[in-house]
């Protein structure tokens, strides 16, 4: 049973908090500093139902994991050991929710969606960063990833969980589609809070501001340089989730190696033909178990039940493991091609043009076993091509990179390397290309392995 949530409201304070923004003439004019504020501890954030605020001695995960200003658990399994992260960013961190009705979010004990994080280093270079997290993660599973690396140069950075978090998302909103689609609305408004957020923090709108994510969250950085490129100077992202309303997308691509991945281990003839045949790269097939195991079924269970709940009649997210053709709703069974009109239509409204409005920067892995990149950057990078944005957007495809950093540990030992490093070198050639006397960045290409030797962990070279 989906429950309710003010779509209407929240999209009428984006627009009114947006229609602010940009009422301001020059994005580096000097904003009113807030005098309603006691304290540098603590900014009001427009829109927010509920904020509080911490001036902090160090606003990296060095600092935060201790305070209780971050929560690890979002960021498992998205680092290899050994990644060594900035430190000692001094700084203001506010914390709260914007009004909503759904309650899968139980961190700090709130029990209320549409939590987010705003750090506001002492130290500030003029510039935000904006980002929504993978999967169903909440707002600080970039702490890590991002939020480090942007707060020790000097960027402001907000972060927020979407708007719904964890393994029922699609519990969330009046219809399908309605969880992912408060998504995009999640975001926009908080890149407008952030901004006059800051304004009133600093007493200056932000110079430039940018998006950035990985998988979820690249589909966001996606989405939102298509839709709302006025609130952006550019954006990065990494393997981001690719919807489009008839193919490819998770909803074919895992099923289809839930029902050829059986057939690997019975060593049926043309089943490892058949993986590789719905883009799983064969040199990934040492990762293909692990994916089985723990992601495949999940994601796409997920996914389906948000813009399909009728596929599986009463069952909510179908049946996991089934042997296909056992059983009506079986996830092994499902073939997107074949659902009704009214599912792509669904789907449609979810998806992404490729008609970007801003600079974007895509890093995206060869071996990615989660979302196969021939199914999923490559055909985002044709849709930008196609619309015409070509000039606008570099596609760096890195030899032997995964969906996930903790599988490093793994299978360092088949060629896998860390994704992280890439994005964060995306990052900063975004801001050198989007800066005063543009650095161009290198042509879209595929990066090679790195030399014997390479710190791979912590290093990357487009």
């Amino acid at each position: 049973m989906r429950t309710a949530r003010p779509l209407t409201a929240v999209a009428a304070v984006a627009a009114a908090l947006l229609a602010a923004t940009l009422g301001t003439a020059d994005a580096s004019a000097v904003a009113e500093p807030d005098r309603a504020t006691t304290s540098r501890c603590s900014v009001r954030v427009p829109g927010a139902a509920y904020v509080t605020g911490a001036c902090l001695a160090d606003l990296t995960t060095a600092g935060t994991r201790n305070s209780g200003h971050t929560e690890p658990a979002d960021w498992v399994g998205l680092e290899a050991t050994g990644a060594v992260n900035p430190s000692g960013v001094k700084g203001v961190q506010l914390d709260g929710y914007f009004p909503d009705s759904s309650t899968t979010n139980t961190h700090h004990q709130w029990n209320h969606d549409s939590q987010f994080v705003i750090r506001l280093p002492a130290r500030w270079n003029g510039g935000l960063v904006v980002a929504g997290p993978p999967g169903t993660r909440a707002q600080y599973a970039n702490d890590r990833l991002i939020s480090d690396h942007v707060l020790a140069q000097g960027y402001a950075y907000a972060a927020t969980d979407k708007g719904n978090t964890g393994p029922r998302i699609y519990t969330d909103g009046q219809r399908p589609g309605d969880a992912i689609a408060e998504w995009h609305e999640r975001v926009t408004q908080l890149a407008v809070a952030a901004k006059q957020t800051a304004a009133r923090h600093y007493g200056r709108m932000p110079a430039r501001t940018y998006m950035a994510g990985a998988s979820a969250g690249g589909y966001l950085v996606r989405w939102q340089l298509e839709n709302h490129p006025e609130l952006y100077t550019g954006g990065v992202e990494m393997h981001g989730l690719l919807f489009t309303e008839d193919s490819p997308n998770i909803l074919d691509t895992a099923p289809a190696a839930l029902r050829a991945y059986p057939r690997v281990v019975a060593k049926e003839p043309g089943a490892r033909e058949a993986m590789i045949a719905a883009g799983y790269p064969a040199e990934s097939e040492t990762m293909w178990g692990f994916h089985y195991d723990k992601q495949w079924d999940a994601l796409q269970r997920i996914m389906r039940e948000e813009v399909d709940p009728e596929y599986d009649g009463d069952k909510e997210a179908g049946t996991p493991f089934c042997k296909e053709g056992t059983q009506p709703g079986c996830d092994t069974d499902y073939v997107y091609a074949d659902r009704p009109d009214s599912v792509h239509e669904t789907v449609g409204r979810l998806s992404l043009t490729g008609r970007i409005g801003r600079p974007l920067i895509t890093v995206q892995g060869t071996l990615d076993a989660l979302l196969p990149i021939s199914r999923s950057g490559d055909v985002y990078d044709r849709m930008v091509e196609d619309a015409g944005r070509g000039g606008m957007h570099r596609y760096y495809r890195i030899e032997g990179g995964t969906h996930s950093d903790g599988l490093y540990d793994k299978f360092a030992d088949v060629g896998v390397r860390p994704m992280s490093p890439c994005l964060r070198t995306a990052f900063d050639t975004l801001t050198a290309w989007t800066a005063k006397g543009a650095t161009p960045p290198p042509p879209s290409h595929t990066v090679p392995k790195a030399p014997a030797g390479t710190d791979t962990v912590n290093a990357c070279s487009l």
